[in-house]
C-alpha cells in the first residue's frame, strides 16, 4: 500500500508522513521531492523552473514507487504537494492501473493556519524574533505565492480525501488516516514536549537550500 499525503506547502505533509512511519513498523517514506531536487541540481540555473513540469520527474517518481510497492512489504508513504491534475493522473492514476494499492489525502487548513505554519519554519526566524513574532513572511517566498492556488485545485473531488487539521495535532492526522486505509498504528507514547522537540527535529532535517 502506498500513502499519498498531500497538501499546500507548510500543510503538515513531511511531519504527518514521519509520524505513521514512526509508529507504523515496517513502513518506509519515499519522498518524490528527493528527485526533483536531483533533476533542478543537474539543470544549469537558467533552466530551472518547477521540477514537477519535468516528464522525468513525474516518470522517475512513477517508476520508483512502483518498483518498491511491488517489492517492499511494508506500507511506503510519499509526502508531496501535486496540484495538477494531470500530473496526478500521471503517477497516482498510473500506479493504481497497476494495480497498486494507492489511498490519497490531501491536509487541509484555512489560510491563516498555514501561513502561521510557515512562519514557524522560516530559515529567517531569528530575524523574526528581533523583529518580533508577527514580522511578514518573505515576499518571494514561493510557498505563499502558492498558497491560494493550491488550496483551491485541492479542493477538487479527484484529490479526496480530505482531512482538514486546523485543529487536530500531528498525530491525530496520523491517527485519522491510518483508521481510513484500515491500518493500526503503535500508540503515540510522546509527551507535548517531546513531541514539540521530534516535530522540530524533523523539520531541521528537511529544511531545502534549492
Amino acid at each position: 500500500m502506498l500513502l499519498w499525503i498531500n497538501g499546500p506547502f507548510g500543510g503538515g505533509k513531511t511531519q504527518t508522513a514521519h509520524e505513521l512511519a514512526r509508529r507504523l513498523p515496517g513502513s518506509h517514506v519515499c519522498d518524490p521531492e528527493t528527485v526533483g531536487f536531483a533533476l533542478r541540481r543537474m539543470t544549469p540555473p537558467a533552466l530551472r523552473g518547477d521540477f514537477q513540469d519535468f516528464p522525468a520527474w513525474r516518470q522517475g517518481v512513477f517508476e520508483v514507487l512502483d518498483l518498491a510497492l511491488s517489492r517492499q512489504d511494508g506500507v511506503l508513504i510519499a509526502p508531496m504537494t501535486v496540484i495538477e491534475p494531470a500530473y496526478f493522473r500521471e503517477i497516482v492514476g498510473r500506479l493504481r492501473d497497476r494495480g497498486h494499492d494507492v489511498r490519497h489525502f490531501a491536509l487541509l487548513a484555512s489560510r491563516e493556519v498555514v501561513l502561521n505554519r510557515l512562519r514557524e519554519r522560516e530559515l529567517v526566524h531569528a530575524t523574526r524574533v528581533l523583529l518580533g513574532k508577527d514580522a511578514p513572511l518573505r515576499r518571494e517566498s514561493a510557498a505563499v505565492k502558492a498558497l491560494d492556488r493550491c488550496l483551491d485545485r485541492l479542493l477538487a473531488p479527484e484529490f479526496a480525501e480530505h482531512l482538514w487539521t486546523d485543529h487536530i495535532t500531528v498525530a491525530e492526522a496520523a491517527d485519522h488516516i491510518a483508521a481510513s486505509a484500515g491500518l493500526t498504528l503503535a500508540p503515540n507514547t510522546d509527551s507535548p514536549l517531546r513531541g514539540r522537540l521530534r516535530r522540530a527535529w524533523t523539520g531541521v532535517k528537511h529544511i531545502r537550500f534549492g
